[in-house]
């Protein structure tokens, strides 16, 4: 199973001490960790920021290169949320988010989402 991480999903282990890929593995099996090399870019330049979200985005930046890139240049979206979205309704895999805008829009095409519960466990969200 593919599972879609956008950028604040893999900023979640630097920001909330969790896990990322061993709560994925917990909570699925098996699965292949996947990233939009748009996502890989944003990170990037957010990596460039000093403080707590800046060192996230270097964390975030890191676990990205773990996983496996598509590039993202083939989606007809202008916009990495778009991006992540088309790819995943063209794909039909989850989305790790705990972006409130992405989740919604994943839920009106009946696309699951995984995000982050009490700050502490990672938890599939269905509507």
């Amino acid at each position: 199973m593919k599972v879609l991480l956008d950028a604040n999903a893999l900023m979640m282990p630097s920001q909330f001490q969790i896990d990322l890929f061993d709560e994925l593995r917990m909570l699925l099996g098996s699965y292949e960790p996947v990233v939009l090399s748009g996502i890989l870019q944003e990170l990037a330049g957010l990596s460039r920021a000093k403080g707590r979200d800046g060192a996230a985005a270097r964390w975030g930046l890191s676990l990205g290169e773990q996983c496996t890139i598509i590039e993202s240049g083939d989606l007809e979206s202008t916009s990495v949320d778009a991006q992540v979205i088309e790819y995943a309704a063209k794909n039909s895999c989850l989305v790790v988010t705990n972006d409130r805008r992405v989740r919604e829009a994943l839920f009106t095409r009946g696309i699951g989402v995984i995000s982050l519960r009490k700050q502490k466990k990672l938890e599939i969200l269905r509507r």
